[in-house]
């Protein structure tokens, strides 16, 4: 079964060529997506099954194993354990669901405006970046990874050309490229001190590395996965990048592509450099993030940077469980990047679908969707509780696992991460709450800008023409939630309460990864087949 490691990575890039190939038959091209993408998944759960059931899975590509005279794999390694099989399967359905939605926007060939047709083999392409980097079993190509993903997100960025959109995209990509040179250099110093890049022997080799260069190691690379997975202070980029995106873009973005620098930390400080130095640096980055980011949401009147900014702020609650290097606040850390993959995007894909019932996303000119649209406003009230933590979504259980791990380890800081994650979880349910109640529950004409906003379809259609609210799509459907977007949306919700509903057996697998991720030598044994 480990020969199907690799399928997570050329299932996209061969759909994503054949998608260009087809460029001129947009319905050819999204069978081929829809396709690629659904096999992505049933790789991936069967991937799941197979490491859960029989332990860490590695596919040494080109047979470039270990060998017998002490050196280690020469090749690429693509390994799987629980934590990369689950991170794959939760990816793999949202990247699903996304497209869906997309497709369901009406994506259209021959637009000068918006030239869709490379939507879809950059977003294949997309897809095959975030799975290398989940299987990366080396630095090198993890960088590499995190290059496909960059290249990719510009592109996704950057649709449609407009002013708002290539401003944010020139940020976007000049803030990764610092990321990528950070990168570059610690992989530069990790090799001069250990001559590998391999994760599995590099574990091995940094026990014989001093403390102070382990810990500057660390502190490199710590600084490069900080920039990818918006971690204050480097996390200032964000909100002024993905909010210009187009919904399907910005959904994806936001799930996705800062839990692969939240995998990457798992990673460097699991298996690389699991002494502990650094601990306290990422607890007091951890409550920065939190209340920094919250307090941003807080000041924020359109949806899409109230949302980039909560997104910011729980990533802190993931590098709170990474910090405290426990069992339980692994496991924590581990359900609650899942949960807030799902939720994440379900919250920004409503936003798009709020765009397309209202024509906008501000909150001075929102008001009386509730009554204007039930539905909607039930899709976005269930995301909108579980990501503020309420009882008994998902939210609350990774919340209090995590609190739960901060009180048994008992000190100072993990303390102080106690009482921000409360405060942060009541902030978040205040401004989602604040979401709900201007735009859903207030009658329109209540809102400050609500007699300058014009909701008939005219109307619309002509400010969909000059805005970038709505990004792509067949125009005529514009004040109505189309079936195509309604129905991905509905089935992330449904994940996400899954995740409650079964949230029994999915915590105790969370447990199972978090012993596999604090036990470095299973890792190393099953990459360097047992030789130390």
């Amino acid at each position: 079964m480990s020969s199907l490691a690799a399928l997570p990575v050329l299932i996209p890039l061969l759909g994503a060529a054949l998608t260009l190939i087809a460029g001129r038959r947009p319905q050819l091209q999204r069978v081929i997506a829809l396709t690629a993408l659904g096999a992505v998944l049933a790789v991936c759960v069967v991937l799941l099954v197979q490491t859960d059931r029989n332990g860490i899975q590695v596919l040494h590509v080109g047979g470039w194993g270990p060998t017998q005279d002490g050196l280690g794999p020469l090749g690429v390694s693509l390994v799987v354990d629980r934590l990369s099989a689950l991170m794959l399967v939760v990816s793999a359905i949202v990247l699903l669901a996304v497209v869906v939605y997309a497709i369901g926007q009406g994506i259209r060939d021959g637009d000068d405006r918006q030239p869709v047709s490379i939507f879809l083999p950059t977003y294949l392409v997309l897809s095959a970046g975030v799975c290398i980097a989940f299987l990366a079993g080396d630095l090198f190509n993890l960088f590499v990874g995190f290059e496909v993903l960059l290249s990719a997100s510009f592109v996704l960025l950057t649709i449609g050309a407009s002013k708002e959109r290539v401003r944010a995209g020139i940020s976007y990509v000049m803030v990764s490229m610092v990321s990528s040179v950070i990168f570059l250099i610690g992989l530069a110093l990790v090799y001069a001190a250990t001559g590998t890049l391999n994760m599995a022997e590099m574990s091995v080799r940094l026990q014989e590395v001093s403390g102070g260069t382990r810990s500057a190691l660390f502190a490199v690379l710590l600084v490069a996965f900080g920039i990818k997975a918006a971690v204050f202070p480097l996390s200032s980029w964000l909100p002024d990048s993905y909010p210009t995106a187009p919904a399907p873009v910005t959904a994806v973005f936001a799930g996705l592509l800062t839990k692969v620098g939240v995998y990457a930390i798992i990673r460097a400080h699991s298996l690389l450099f699991s002494d502990g130095g650094l601990n306290p640096v990422l607890l007091v980055a951890a409550l920065l993030t939190m209340l920094v980011g919250i307090l941003g949401a807080v000041a924020q009147n359109d949806i899409k940077r109230l949302l980039s900014f909560t997104l910011v702020s729980h990533i802190g609650y993931m590098v709170f469980g990474i910090a405290l290097a426990s069992r339980l606040g692994m496991s924590g850390a581990v359900y609650y990047v899942a949960h807030h993959i799902v939720v994440q995007t379900t919250l920004f894909l409503v936003v798009g679908l709020i765009e397309r019932q209202a024509g906008a996303s501000t909150l001075r000119r929102l008001g009386g969707l509730a009554a204007a649209s039930p539905v909607l406003a039930f899709t976005f009230i269930i995301p909108a509780l579980n990501l503020g933590g309420i009882p008994p979504f998902s939210g609350f259980i990774g919340k209090v696992a995590l609190l739960q791990a901060g009180t048994e380890n008992g000190s100072v800081l993990a303390w102080l991460l106690v009482g921000g994650s409360v405060v942060t979880s009541l902030l978040t349910l205040y401004v989602v709450m604040r979401v709900w109640t201007k735009v859903f529950w207030r009658a329109r004409s209540d809102a400050p800008e609500g007699d300058l906003a014009d909701f008939t379809p005219s109307a619309l259609l002509d400010r969909t023409e000059h805005t970038h609210d709505i990004a792509f799509g067949d125009r005529a459907d514009v004040g109505r939630l189309p079936l195509g977007m309604l129905v991905p949306t509905m089935v992330l919700i449904a994940v996400g309460l899954a995740l409650t509903v079964a949230a029994g057996p999915i915590f105790a697998y969370s447990d199972r990864a978090a012993g596999e991720i604090l036990d470095p030598d299973r890792y190393v044994t099953a990459v360097l087949g047992g030789r130390p």
